[in-house]
């Protein structure tokens, strides 16, 4: 059972404060508050679908909203109606939302409240607790490099700080000194999780300590309170760069959507909270204070629930939203209009390596809103030295080590791109992305689709094993993100496309998975442009030419297939894929029309491996042109083992020659 800490009965004081204010505060609350009474109707009439209650905590969400900027990023979460509308989102366009039409703002694509209206400044939640914190870090970072004195505010729930990426945010933003308000709505309850189950503190503001954060708990049913509070915090952050974690101490009243109910909440503690209603405590006071007439409030429910029901009836008289496969998919990636630069005729040789810092470089150069952040990637270089001598030349804003939170850095970066930056995200090693996960397929993969939101952000992944480093550490995971839409997949082979691809991805206003095999990088070299040069996405490569099969690789198979087709003297087409996501599907028909054999080659253990797809493509749409079965060769089917021998064994180049003399002789 939750703690009860307060009074029935609610303490205001108006110091201060102006009357115009006081009754705005009041009117502010009730707008949310009889919405929502009209949504449990329509949820019993089933014009609704789901409903998340905020019916209890309006003081949060209105208080805090009208404490903030108009022009302050707030992010959201499910009980925070009164940001929206406080904010003055259109109900008609709230409502579509809702009903998942086309003038909602994702296009009934998404519910409730999982969207951004960036005309609003809002943006809001993805069903996985703590991910819109780490992207308000984003936001608090673009805001604190602009020196343009703003805050952001991000809700959470109690349950929410339960999770690593709460953890990861707030340490984040301690670290780095961001403008940040951590706003948790503590409510008793995650789903039917009471507090006492979620942790053991007292108050949840007592966590701020360990970051080095200031921090406060204040009732948050108290609307003055809140307001007076999270003006003073925005204040502090605006002009001090400084994070704060607030914690609002208040209670669920319905299910955590209604479905649930409430069974397992204890009745007396209900009926506590209910006599602690922010909208009926605070109107009582207001007319006590003599600013508010009690007909005047009534006539004013009634204007507005008439405006809420014509609302409703408006946006379900829209039409039914109607679209087309293509439409979808046209909308899964923001628009890039690629513009070539071509290549100098200056060259100079360059390792893999050198070819991947030359092409970050370049980009830093010609993008000043360019940010670069990873593990060890300033004063040390990063571990494979791309980005030594960054931070002298750019500086620490734009070079920036991060704490060990792959997931709130992820984050962060959809933060800056939201706020107009490009970002590049180091994973020290593309085994290390599992942690970030979330944040990539599920935020920075979906933005756009969702709600039209560009994450302009490069993650590079270091990846592949033959270096004996054991099964985390050796990693080439394109297959996790190849069935993830909304990501694009680069796997370049040689220096000059891994300058000019790095090139793109960077100018490419969407997520890109940018794959650098490891072994590559002081193993080959070649002459490569210098300066800025660009290389288009979705265009294989003839690595080499023949006519008696078709190799399909990427990476390191690049080297392979090359290497075993000399040793047998056999001609051959190696098609470097160069990208993975987007596919030149002609290129491999091109090929398999003039060789009628293919081979698909990778890296990755063979089950379910990026070629399995190749495979399945190839077998759907050009098997009139095939000689012989598709054959696929990937790494066994295990995790790439220590033991230098083992993993000889492991690696799919080990069966290459064989495989190719099967193809051949069938």
């Amino acid at each position: 059972m939750q703690e009860v800490s307060y009074d029935r009965k609610i303490k205001y004081d108006r110091s201060g404060l102006s009357d115009a204010l006081l009754l705005e505060l009041y009117y502010k609350m009730l707008t949310p508050r009889l919405i929502e009474e009209r949504m449990l109707l329509e949820l019993r009439s089933g014009t609704v679908s789901k409903w998340f209650s905020g019916i209890g905590q309006e003081a949060i969400a209105v208080g805090s909203t009208m404490a903030m900027l108009p022009d302050e990023h707030i992010f959201t979460m499910h009980r925070n109606l009164g940001v929206f509308t406080t904010r003055n989102v259109p109900l008609l366009r709230l409502f579509a939302q809702w009903q998942g039409k086309e003038e909602g703002f994702t296009q009934g694509r998404d519910r409730s409240f999982h969207f951004g209206a960036p005309e609003y400044h809002i943006i809001g939640m993805i069903s996985h607790l703590g991910a819109q914190l780490s992207v308000a870090d984003g936001v608090g970072l673009a805001y604190k490099m602009r020196q343009n004195q703003k805050a952001t505010l991000a809700f959470t729930g109690e349950g929410g700080t339960s999770e690593g990426e709460f953890h990861e945010a707030l340490n984040t933003a301690a670290v780095w000194e961001l403008p940040v308000i951590f706003l948790v709505e503590n409510n008793g309850y995650g789903l039917s999780t009471p507090s006492s189950d979620q942790f053991k503190c007292v108050d949840i503001a007592d966590k701020g300590q360990g970051y080095g954060m200031k921090s406060t708990t204040i009732d948050g049913n108290n609307i003055l309170e809140v307001y007076k509070t999270v003006r003073l915090l925005a204040e502090e952050a605006r002009h001090q760069s400084t994070p704060v974690l607030l914690e609002c101490k208040t209670f669920r009243r319905r299910g955590h959507e209604e479905a649930s109910g409430v069974k397992y909440v204890p009745k007396e503690l209900i009926a506590h909270w209910e006599a602690r209603d922010p909208i009926a405590n605070y109107e009582a006071f207001l007319i006590e204070e003599g600013l508010l007439d009690p007909q005047e409030a009534e006539a004013h429910k009634a204007r507005m629930k008439n405006e809420i029901k014509d609302a409703w009836k408006e946006a379900g008289a829209l039409p039914p939203l109607e679209s087309s496969r293509q439409k979808e998919l046209n909308e899964v990636f923001q628009a890039n209009h690629f513009i070539p630069h071509p290549p100098s005729s200056s060259q100079r040789e360059m390792r893999f390596v050198e070819a991947i810092k030359d092409g970050l470089d370049a980009s830093m150069q010609r993008y000043d809103n360019l940010i670069l952040m990873g593990q060890d990637i300033a004063e040390y270089g990063g571990v494979f030295k791309v980005t030594e001598g960054f931070v002298e030349r750019y500086g620490k804003d734009r070079v920036r080590n991060t704490p060990l939170c792959e997931s709130a850095i992820l984050g962060a970066a959809l933060g800056l791109s939201i706020e107009g930056f490009k970002s590049m995200v180091e994973m020290q090693f593309a085994d290390f992305v599992t942690v970030g996960f979330n944040q990539i397929v599920n935020n920075l993969a979906k933005v756009h689709y969702r709600w039209g939101q560009p994450a302009d952000v490069v993650v590079r992944m270091p990846s592949g094993g033959g270096m004996s480093a054991g099964p985390f550490h050796s990693q080439t995971n394109e297959a996790w993100f190849a069935n993830v839409s909304g990501l694009k997949l680069v796997y370049p082979s040689t220096p000059e496309d891994a300058k000019g691809l790095l090139i793109t991805a960077i100018e490419d206003p969407n997520p890109v998975m940018f794959f650098e095999h490891k072994g590559l990088y002081r193993s080959i070299k070649s002459m490569v442009p210098e300066g800025y040069y660009n290389l288009p996405f979705g265009q294989a490569r003839w690595a080499r030419e023949g006519d008696a099969l078709t190799i399909v690789t990427y990476g390191m198979g690049v080297h392979w297939a090359l290497t075993a087709l000399e040793e047998l003297g056999v001609s051959a087409d190696v098609l470097d894929l160069r990208t993975l996501v987007p596919l030149d599907k002609n290129a491999i028909r091109q090929s398999i029309m003039k060789t009628g054999r293919v081979l698909i080659l990778h890296e990755d253990s063979t089950f379910a491996g990026y070629g399995a797809e190749l495979g399945a493509l190839i077998a759907e749409e050009m098997f009139e042109l095939l000689d012989a079965p598709v054959m696929r060769v990937g790494s066994m089917d295990t995790p790439i083992p220590f033991n230098d021998r083992l993993e000889q064994q492991y690696m799919a180049n080990s069966l290459l020659t064989e495989r190719i003399k099967q193809l051949l002789a069938y």
